[in-house]
């Protein structure tokens, strides 16, 4: 049976094979040349180097590597299922009950506009602030949203990075 951590120390982290850190580290940035790129880097001298290595790591990544991690995406707003479940809702915390239909509508105008779904790095928001941001960033061209999604989406590796290897 192979166990999909959800949190490991970096001596771990360092020391573990391939196939035990990938499910970790897939749930932080699903996609493969990033996590790739972090465990071919292992060993890390410290957490704060593996940190900073995903980060800079996250600065290559494309549009479509991003379009597809957007279709693995949980909307805000929305429940997420599977192995996301509680991350997702630990995240999304600041979306409160009465927001959920506010946010439907306001998910299928950015969907029908953009062609994928809104992305925001949630953590410390609260529903009010991500409505508003969402709202503001129907008005912006494709190339300028496709740049902020990528940049909401390095937040968001980052931080669960950061999640994921406790210091």
């Amino acid at each position: 049976m192979t166990v999909n951590p959800t949190t490991m120390d970096l001596r771990t982290f360092n020391t573990s094979d391939d196939a035990t850190v990938r499910p970790l580290l897939d749930g932080c940035l699903d996609i493969d040349t990033w996590v790739d790129s972090l465990i071919g880097a292992r060993p890390f001298e410290s957490r704060q180097a593996l940190l900073d290595h995903g980060f800079r790591a996250s600065a290559a990544i494309t549009w479509d590597q991003v379009a597809t991690a957007l279709a693995r995406h949980p909307r805000i707003g929305e429940r997420a299922s599977g192995s996301d479940a509680a991350r997702s809702a630990s995240e999304q915390s600041g979306v409160a009950a009465g927001e959920h239909d506010a946010f439907a509508a306001a998910n299928r105008r950015y969907e029908e506009r953009f062609g994928h779904i809104f992305l925001i790095c949630a953590s410390g928001r609260s529903g009010a602030e991500m409505l508003a941001a969402l709202e503001q960033r129907l008005g912006n061209d494709d190339g300028t949203e496709h740049d902020v999604v990528i940049r909401e989406l390095r937040a968001i590796a980052a931080l669960r990075l950061e999640k994921a290897v406790p210091a």
